[in-house]
């Protein structure tokens, strides 16, 4: 059994998911219902710090696409955490995003800061 969390907490008007641990078939659910809550609480602005997730697979990808797909059919934005190392050397999600090509769908910014203070330091594709 694989292990996740994911803790939420308020950075001014952005609701930051902090997801620890492995994004796979077992656990993917937990980050949609997740995503899911806020936008049910009013929420429009999601960051998801995908910093310390150590594995992904492509029913987690498939989750990212649609927390997507989701605030932007609700006129809201998403932002993701991945750490500022390239897609070749950095954390797994990144390398999973680009290999897949849809990374570049991705507000992807390297710390929370960027993340919830604006778009200068977003991570390129």
């Amino acid at each position: 059994m694989t292990a996740l969390t994911v803790r939420a907490e308020q950075r001014g008007e952005w609701t930051v998911l902090r997801v620890v641990g492995e994004l796979d078939l077992a656990t993917s659910p937990t980050v949609r219902q997740r995503v899911h809550d806020a936008v049910a609480d009013g929420r429009r602005r999601v960051v998801l710090d995908l910093s310390e997730v150590l594995f992904c697979d492509s029913s987690g990808v498939g989750v990212l696409v649609g927390a997507r797909r989701l605030m932007r059919s609700c006129a809201g934005e998403l932002r993701l955490i991945l750490p500022a190392r390239g897609a070749e050397d950095g954390s797994h999600v990144n390398r999973v995003l680009a290999a897949l090509g849809v990374r570049r769908l991705f507000d992807c910014h390297p710390d929370l800061a960027s993340a919830v203070g604006g778009t200068d330091a977003q991570l390129s594709a």
